[in-house]
């Protein structure tokens, strides 16, 4: 097991390069399966998602070729089960995806109720929804979800709540169906449009992503494609906010600067200067920040995946800021561990109420999921004293080479084994 150890109290300063989307990538890597052609999937970030994912593909008789850390070629013509098994699964939550390819491609699929982050209820019943509407039975038996048909029919889908993940997964499982889909009330982000734009270079006819509104027109098959995913909005919006928390001045770079324009928006109100780019954007912060109130909403709203790391960053801004989460239930865990740190939070309900202080302190931290984990760095780079973050393999599902990324501007901090005291000795002595 490893830990971070971080040392506060420096600006971060200089450049960092963001990866591929995490999410765009999940549902990617899913869908150059529905091919007995080669996929090369470029810009693929080298996280524990995505290597579990493969994984999961690798098992069920896929042929899957790293050409390098963030290149996959992947051949889905020698799949021999249509059952995914539950020790991959349970690691991740979009490992769902693959029932929405399989169905698509076989008309059957056999894959465990999914794991990942436990950030609150994710219900799959829009996901069963959608199946069921293109004709397929669907039955949950023993923790798995088995879904067949003996063929798919397009349909007229309404999803009762705007779900990411159904929209992917109707996506996928109508593309190889007979007629047209129409999904309505479909979420609208960037991966979504990501995840189309890829089935569309492998034949697919899919029209309307990125609005609420998507139309699918099924086709026979799908060919082979070489593609590259966009740049993970998650990971540009995490180094803009740890940037203006440090108060410093730091180029994010390899970003969609529209994908970005929600905290971009909060940054600036708050008294950051965000200067945009063609594909890069720069934060700078020269003084302590101002309060703002804040919900989260599906794109092109507020990210519930940046909501913790805005957390860290009103923590230690002047007056009185209000979070409010709509999208899960359970999101404030971080609270108790930034509390720790000296940061003034209260939740009520789905709201935390959060009272700015000049400052905070170093102390021994447990990243509860992803972002929250996130967050805590955030918290670390800007305490005073030694932070030490434990349960980083949290992190690591969603952020790649996150602690020499932040190296590379100026943080103090280092990866260092648990067991490993005289590796924490040395770095403390190092940076004293």
């Amino acid at each position: 097991m490893e830990q971070y150890i971080i040392k506060g109290g420096r600006p971060l300063v200089g450049e960092v390069t963001i990866g591929g989307a995490k999410n765009a990538a999940l549902g990617i890597l899913a869908a150059a399966i529905m091919t007995n052609d080669t996929v090369t999937i470029e810009n693929l970030p080298n996280v524990r998602d995505i290597n579990v994912l493969l994984q999961a593909i690798e098992g069920i008789g896929a042929k899957v070729e790293r050409v390098n850390s963030n290149i996959v070629k992947i051949n889905g013509s020698q799949i021999g089960s249509v059952s995914i098994d539950y020790e991959f699964i349970r690691k991740i939550r979009a490992s769902y995806y693959l029932l929405g390819a399989l169905l698509g491609k076989y008309k059957k699929a056999q894959v465990a109720l999914p794991g990942g982050c436990n950030i609150g209820s994710r219900p799959i019943d829009q996901h069963i929804k959608g199946f069921e509407a293109l004709g397929a039975k669907v039955n949950i038996e023993h923790g798995m979800i088995d879904a067949h048909a003996k063929e798919l029919i397009g349909k007229h889908i309404y999803l009762d709540v705007v779900s990411v993940g159904a929209t992917i997964n109707i996506m996928l499982a109508s593309c190889l169906a007979d007629g047209k889909t129409t999904l309505e009330n479909a979420a609208k982000e960037p991966h979504i449009v990501d995840v189309a734009n890829f089935l569309n270079s492998m034949g697919a006819d899919i029209k309307g992503a990125g609005t609420d509104v998507i139309k699918i027109t099924g086709v026979k098959e799908l060919k082979g494609s070489e593609y590259s995913i966009i740049p993970d909005q998650i990971e540009a919006g995490t180094f803009m906010l740890a940037a203006a928390a440090t108060h410093g001045d730091v180029l994010v770079k390899n970003v969609i600067p529209k994908h970005l324009e929600a905290i971009t928006a909060k940054l600036v109100e708050i008294g950051a200067q965000v200067e945009e780019f063609d594909d890069s954007v720069r934060v700078v912060a020269t003084k302590r920040l101002g309060h703002t109130h804040i919900k989260t909403l599906p794109y092109p709203g507020f990210p519930t995946d940046m909501q913790p790391q805005m957390a860290s960053l009103l923590a230690v801004s002047k007056g009185t800021s209000i979070v409010t989460e709509s999208i899960f239930e359970n999101r404030f865990k971080y609270v108790d561990e930034l509390s720790r740190m000296g940061a003034t939070v209260k939740v009520e309900g789905n709201s935390a109420i959060i009272d700015g202080v000049k400052g905070l302190t170093g102390a021994v931290v447990s990243a509860p999921d992803l972002r929250a984990g996130a967050a805590l760095v955030i918290a670390g780079l800007v305490a005073e004293g030694f932070t030490i973050v434990d349960q980083i393999e949290y992190i690591e599902r969603g952020y790649e080479d996150f602690d020499e990324k932040l190296q590379g501007l100026g943080a103090r901090m280092e990866k260092v084994d648990i067991e490993d005291e005289k590796a924490v000795k040395k770095f403390k002595l190092k940076v004293s």
